[in-house]
Formats: C-alpha cells, sequence, structure tokens
C-alpha cells in the first residue's frame, strides 16, 4: 500500500530547469515517499524532448529510486483510441519501470463507458505487477457521465484531485471527497491529491495546505499528493512548500484494519466479490432465513443484498467487540427502500479470515 506524501510533475523541464539534482534534493527533504511523473499524453510519449530525442523521464526514475523514492507515472486520457492509449501506457510503464500508474480521465472521457472498459481490460490483461489509480474529479455527483464504475473496478487506488479552488475549507472538501466516493459501487483506496498551485487569481494558504493533510490523517488515509512542483516553487509563497516540507506522516505502517471495520468497508463498496473475498472456501453464513456455506453461496446471498434487501445501502459500524478469532458486531444501514437500526453479527475467525457468520438484522420501511 502507498503511504506518505507525493507531488505529481507536469514538465520536468520547467522543474528547477530540469535539474535532477535539485528535484531530488527537494524529494528528500520534503520526504517525499513518491513522486509522480507525466509519462504519456493520449496516444504519445510525454517529457520527451523530441528535437533532442532525449527521452527525460528515464533518469528521473533512476535518481528517484537510488534514494529509495518511489516513481509513478501519470498519463492523460482522451478516450478516443483507447486501445492506442493502452498499448502507449503499457509500453511506457515497461520501458520506464515505474512503480506504479495513474491514469488521469477527465472532461475527455465523458460518456466514453465502452472505451473506458476498452482501456481497462487491456491495460490490465498486460499490467497486474504494479498499483494502478484513477485520477479525476472531487466529487462524483457533479460528473455523473464520467465512466466511473468502469475506471474504478479495476482500480487499486483512487486519487481524487480535491482541488479547493475559489474556496478557503479544504479540510470540508476532503471529507466530502471521500463520503462521495465511498458511496460508489466500486471504492478503491482514497489517496487525495491537494492543491499546491496558483490559477484564475485564487492561492491556497500555507494553513489551508496543512488543513487538507491534516483532514487526510484523521479521516485515516494513508496519504495525499499535490499538484504541482513547478507550480509549487515557481509561484507560490516559500511557506507554502515549507509546510509541505516540514508536515510529518507518520511512517510506520498503520495498524491494519480490524476485521469487524474492514467488513463495513466492504459492505459499502456494494461489491459482493469484494465482501466474498474476507472469508475461508467453507465459510458458514447464517441468518434467521437460511444458512450458506461456500464463498460462491456466500457471494450470491450479498449480490442480493446490494441489490434486493438493501440497495444503494450505507453501512455504519456502530460498535464492535472481542479480541482474537471472535467478534461481536453492531452496525445500522439505510438504503433507498428500508432501514436497519439492530444490525447485530457474530463471526469467527481462522488465520484472518471469516470461518463463521452469524447476521441477524430487520429492515423498517
Amino acid at each position: 500500500m502507498l503511504t506518505g506524501k507525493g507531488m505529481f510533475i507536469w514538465k520536468i523541464q520547467y522543474c528547477h530547469n530540469g535539474n535532477i539534482n535539485e528535484i531530488i534534493d527537494k524529494a528528500v527533504k520534503a520526504n517525499y515517499s513518491h513522486v509522480l511523473i507525466k509519462i504519456a499524453n493520449g496516444i504519445y510519449s510525454y517529457n520527451y524532448d523530441w528535437e533532442k530525442k532525449i527521452d527525460l523521464v528515464p533518469p528521473l526514475v533512476q535518481a528517484l529510486k537510488s534514494k529509495g523514492i518511489e516513481a509513478w507515472g501519470w498519463h492523460y486520457l482522451f478516450g478516443d483510441q483507447p486501445g492506442m492509449e493502452a498499448q502507449k501506457a503499457i509500453s511506457r510503464i515497461r520501458e520506464l519501470g515505474v512503480d506504479g500508474y495513474v491514469l488521469d480521465a477527465e472532461g475527455h472521457y465523458k460518456g466514453k463507458y465502452s472505451a473506458a472498459n476498452t482501456f481497462m481490460s487491456q491495460l490490465r490483461a498486460e499490467i497486474n505487477d504494479i498499483p494502478v489509480a484513477l485520477s479525476s474529479y472531487r466529487y462524483p455527483s457533479y460528473h455523473p457521465q464520467l465512466p466511473w464504475d468502469e475506471f474504478l473496478k479495476k482500480c487499486d487506488l483512487n486519487m481524487p484531485q480535491v482541488y479547493w479552488m475559489q474556496a478557503h475549507n479544504p479540510g470540508a472538501q476532503l471529507k466530502r471527497s471521500v463520503a462521495e466516493f465511498q458511496n460508489l459501487t466500486y471504492s478503491p483506496p482514497i489517496f487525495p491529491t491537494g492543491a499546491a498551485f496558483t490559477e484564475w487569481g485564487w492561492t491556497p494558504t500555507a494553513s489551508e495546505v496543512k488543513e487538507f493533510m491534516k483532514k487526510a490523517q484523521s479521516l485515516n488515509l494513508s496519504g495525499i499528493n499535490f499538484w504541482e512542483w513547478s507550480n509549487l516553487h515557481k509561484a507560490l509563497p516559500v511557506e507554502i512548500w515549507h509546510t509541505i516540507r516540514d508536515f510529518e506522516w507518520d511512517k510506520d505502517p498503520q495498524p491494519p484494519d480490524d476485521i469487524a471495520e474492514l467488513l463495513i468497508q466492504e459492505l459499502n463498496s456494494h461489491n459482493s466479490d469484494r465482501v466474498q473475498a474476507l472469508y475461508r472456501d467453507q465459510a458458514v453464513h447464517i441468518t434467521s432465513e437460511r444458512t450458506a456455506q461456500g464463498k460462491e453461496a456466500i457471494k450470491s446471498w450479498y449480490a442480493a443484498l446490494f441489490t434486493d434487501i438493501l440497495p444503494d445501502a450505507v453501512f455504519n459500524l456502530a460498535s464492535f467487540t472481542g479480541t482474537g478469532n471472535i467478534r461481536h458486531i453492531s452496525w445500522t444501514a439505510n438504503s433507498s427502500i428500508g432501514n436497519v437500526q439492530n444490525g447485530s453479527d457474530t463471526i469467527g475467525l481462522k488465520d484472518g479470515k471469516i470461518a463463521y457468520h452469524f447476521s441477524e438484522f430487520t429492515v423498517t420501511k
């Protein structure tokens, strides 16, 4: 899992005049865990000097890795030639040896559901050994025509662009962004990107940048990014750079979520495959109406839960008790056709997976 602070790079030559030593010096001083470099634009390579026929990315990738900093590549997509864009992504990932890949899909991709399926299918057929993330708008409710499901169902991370432009409430905007994405059908872990740029007369303040980072920590997100390197160092007050540089993200990995928390998280994904993955192969799931044994039977029950019993539900963990291999869980849910206020589950674990699960709840209209 990616953790910590990262910074997007758009044009390498605009970052300290392309001086890699200076870029690395700043990355080390800021304790960045990763840097995200633009490697492609549509069907073309990016950060390539076509006049001199020099690819500017490889030496930066190598220098970052030599300092223990992950080098990620990002790619702006248009969606008119999804197969060719996928092949460009695959070739750049392989030739550069990046540690992760980010697809940036915004206005050009609205309404292109088939193209999104084509792109993701071809990409994932070849790229399954590094994490893949989506970078797009902060509020999916504002952009319903973007193929969110088609992208997110095959992404390992979601990196929404939480830019609080013309406003000064980054914490509230980040909280809303996280809540909206957690209510989508597919909700991979969120790793948001904040604003470190100036545009149309608006500039974030150092206190706002710090608020964004602190809110991400309070929401138990594993890390944050900022857009964008050259803007940060050329156009913003120096105290913003100092704020990002000096902010200490916990280097120690966070303890894994308890199985009770994981269960509620996956219920909110509305994805029966992801819930099924929490169970052992021959697990037993019991309700007052039936007993299901085996992961496929359990998956079928959750599919019915998400579509027929509690469609579009938001599940909330009220409390849980127990240690070791036993948990007692209290939960609630609100859906489009009914609510649950008395959810009560008991689960037993073996080797970290659910071996048996007794669930009792009442849906009230």
